[in-house]
Formats: C-alpha cells, structure tokens, sequence
C-alpha cells in the first residue's frame, strides 16, 4: 500500500518549519534577545504537534533527530566564533546559551575532538 501524498506532504511541511524555526531561534540567541535553547517540546509546541510525533516526523525524513540539528548548527556557531571574534571562551558558552564554560568545552570537544582553546590554537 502506497503513502498517501498528503502524508508526505505534511511530513516535509512540519521538516522545512522545524529548520526554519531553528534558524530564527539562532537569530534570536545569537542577537540575545533570548538566553535558552528550546528543546524538542518547544519546537513542537510551535508546531502544534506532539513531541513524539515530532521528533519521529524529523528523523523519518531527515534520518536524524531534531536534536543533532540543534547541536550541529551550535557548533557552526562556535567554530565561527572562536575564529572570528576576539571574545573568550566563557564568552562564547555564555552566548551559545551555555550555563557554564565546561559544560560548552565538554560539548564542543566530543564533537570537535579538541577543546574550544586548542581549536583557536590551531587557527
């Protein structure tokens, strides 16, 4: 049996809204007009669904979860900034909305494999 069209079709609507909504979040962060990443429930309160349903709608059509897009677009963030701004590290977590500078370190690290220092070191 076939996928109805309108399935489909909703299932890139809720996709291309999520990718949307996170980059005018990231807007929002990064000009500090707002001081906390929304969660998955957040997203899907915004959404009008289900976080259930919107966490499996997103990783059915992308293969990956809400969350490693949030995380990815953090860490363009924090690439950009450790090589474009003069600000410090505790700067830097603080901005990306960071409670503390180690725990922006250990984030940054498992996904880079160096720390936020040695990367600007290696700039």
């Amino acid at each position: 049996m076939a996928i109805p069209q309108k399935i489909i079709t909703r299932k890139d609507e809720i996709t291309a809204k999520f990718f949307d909504l996170l980059e005018r979040h990231f807007e929002e962060i990064l000009s500090g007009k707002c001081d906390k990443m929304y969660k998955i429930k957040d997203f899907a309160a915004l959404l009008f669904i289900h976080p259930t349903h919107f966490s499996n709608t997103i990783k059915l059509t992308t293969g990956y979860s809400p969350c490693h897009f949030a995380e990815e677009r953090t860490m363009v963030e924090a690439r950009k900034m450790l090589s474009e701004t003069p600000l410090s590290i505790a700067e830097i977590s603080y901005k990306l909305t960071f409670n503390e500078p180690t725990n922006f370190t250990k984030f940054f690290k498992s996904f880079e494999g160096v720390t936020p220092k040695q990367f600007r070191k290696k700039l």
